[in-house]
């Protein structure tokens, strides 16, 4: 992989956080027209998010391209630090808001098996992350049960109530979300780039478990009733249709008075856009 090659991946991995973000009207997450149930963040505040994080992804290709070694672990654990010093990077840009932490972990996976299948072609990206990932979920929910209920993380709490493994999971499985169910209706859909992304994100809603929403729900049994949400969305006609935009913004209006976000959609939709710019769907 040569310098402009590499300049385009990073500029992929900034491309899909910037897209992600001008997505609207996007039901409970921040867009160029509405904050929803963030007030402490805007469109804004993400786009210094993402300008922040060009150094780490430019670390998370060198380490891709420059790997060697049989145990893709080690690989994983080679952009750990760049990923904590991204955090620090991000908090300084939005002054101390949470802007783009999992998208930090998310992404950055996905940016260094891109790199990585450069001079691998023989595997596919996704499994690449399977194998950058394995046991991911066995050693890091390890002991959880032993642990002080005030140390426990959200994601750790989510996982000893409800046995829901989050984006760890998703990450450790390869983003079977995007990979067989995201990106392939990504690919279908018809429509302006903005209706082609609303109709991808509400396709995520309707197909996976969004641990943000259940957070702030503080139960799992929101997660049925995102899933009709997405339905009826589609019903009235998806993003083509009066009534399906109608609908979002009635959603909105619905997550912001419930104070409930799709942070996890959201995430995944990141990785679904940068897939999509890197097949060049787009």
């Amino acid at each position: 992989m040569d310098a402009t090659e590499k300049d385009a991946l990073v500029g992929d991995a900034l491309r899909a956080l910037l897209y992600e973000v001008s997505v609207n009207p996007k039901p409970g997450l921040v867009d160029p027209v509405s904050s929803g149930p963030h007030p402490d963040m805007d469109v804004f505040t993400f786009i210094d998010s993402s300008m922040s994080l060009r150094q780490y992804f430019s670390r998370c290709v060198e380490q891709g391209t420059t790997f060697q070694g049989d145990d893709l672990r080690a690989l994983f654990l080679a952009i750990r630090p760049a990923g904590v010093e991204a955090e620090k990077d991000m908090f300084e840009a939005t002054k101390g808001v949470n802007t783009h932490k999992g998208a930090i972990f998310s992404l950055g996976i996905l940016v260094t098996a891109d790199a990585y299948h450069a001079n691998h072609s023989d595997l596919s990206i996704q499994k690449i992350v399977q194998l950058m990932l394995k046991d991911l979920t066995v050693n890091d929910f390890k002991g959880l049960a032993d642990k002080a209920p005030e140390t426990l993380t959200a994601g750790e709490k989510e996982y000893l109530t409800y046995g829901i493994k989050g984006i760890r999971g998703e990450a450790e499985a390869g983003f079977p979300t995007v990979m067989n169910i995201a990106l392939p209706a990504l690919r279908q859909h018809q429509g302006t780039k903005n209706q082609r992304l609303l109709d991808t994100l509400m396709t995520i809603v309707g197909n996976s478990v969004d641990t943000n929403l259940v957070k702030r729900a503080k139960t799992n049994d929101i997660v049925a009733w995102a899933r009709l949400q997405s339905e009826r969305y589609f019903a009235l006609g998806g993003s083509r249709t009066v009534q399906g935009m109608a609908f979002l913004d009635e959603l909105n209006e619905i997550f912001t008075a419930r104070n409930l976000s799709l942070g996890g959609s959201a995430d995944l939709l990141i990785l679904t856009i940068f897939m999509g710019l890197r097949e060049g769907v787009i």
